[in-house]
């Protein structure tokens, strides 16, 4: 009853107008109130720091080596000095971890050019593109359609560096390696590109469609103030690991020799670099 006692005393002193509580220490309101003390303002908070963390591949250092791949590849006038670009250049660091730098293999005179991917083991060691059992199918695949190496027929890749367990290439090391491949194309001078799988695709048109997709199409690729037919087919490795696909290969190669005969090529039947 006690609480209850107190709470009505309390209403009835508010009812009476009271609006203000007594504390045990007497105030003196004849006296002017000390002005309470002046608060600083808030000092403002500093800005984040942000931590300076390293660059990623693709940052400044690949933008350094994308450059110093593009002023070396415009300096090259011929594929000899181009090779010896790419042999100086330390850029892309796959190069380190490579036995040689896979240039090329075949004959630029015949003006028909295949792109693939990367060396694999083999390439690495031998120094050429397509010497290992997907360069044996290659071989034979030309030859269905009259080309050899040797003769009328030129190869290289997008990669010129053996990448470690044959992974597919990173799009920052095929970044360092495309000046030179643009550069190769250029003084190459082909009357028709063929496209030997789907990194070659994604990574010469842009293509990001699967191969299975953009095999068999023509596309056009500018070289100087021309455009050059372009097509993509099925890789001879992919070939071995799935030789019932070997037909839709087998097409490509029709529509590549229809091509080629519309250009009036092989222009080259004999002879080397």
């Amino acid at each position: 009853m006690q609480d209850k006692d107190a709470l009505g005393t309390l209403n009835w002193l508010v009812e009476a107008g009271a609006d203000e509580a007594m504390g045990e220490t007497p105030v003196n309101r004849l006296v002017a109130r000390a002005e309470p003390p002046a608060v600083s303002p808030m000092k403002a908070s500093p800005a984040p720091v942000t931590a300076k963390v390293p660059l990623p591949v693709g940052g400044a250092a690949a933008g350094d080596a994308i450059s110093d791949a593009m002023a070396r590849a415009a300096a090259a006038t011929s594929l000899a000095e181009l090779k010896s670009a790419m042999e100086g250049f330390e850029g892309c660091p796959l190069k380190r971890t490579a036995t040689h730098t896979v240039f090329a293999d075949g004959n630029p005179k015949g003006r028909v050019l295949f792109i693939g991917e990367a060396p694999g083991r083999d390439e690495d060691r031998v120094g050429k593109p397509f010497v290992g059992r997907a360069g044996q199918l290659l071989d034979k695949m030309l030859a269905s359609i009259g080309l050899d190496r040797t003769r009328n027929a030129y190869i290289t890749n997008v990669i010129n560096w053996r990448p470690p367990d044959n992974r597919d290439p990173s799009p920052e090391e095929a970044a360092m390696c495309m000046p030179f491949l643009r550069r190769h194309i250029e003084l190459a001078d082909p009357l028709v590109i063929v496209l030997l799988g789907a990194v070659a695709a994604r990574h010469v048109m842009g293509i990001s469609d699967g191969i299975m997709k953009s095999r068999g199409r023509w596309m056009d690729y500018r070289v100087g103030d021309r455009m050059v037919p372009i097509m993509p087919t099925l890789h001879p490795a992919y070939l071995l690991r799935q030789p019932g696909h070997k037909k839709l290969a087998w097409r490509d190669l029709q529509a590549l020799a229809a091509r080629m005969e519309s250009l009036g090529l092989p222009e080259l039947s004999a002879g080397g670099n």
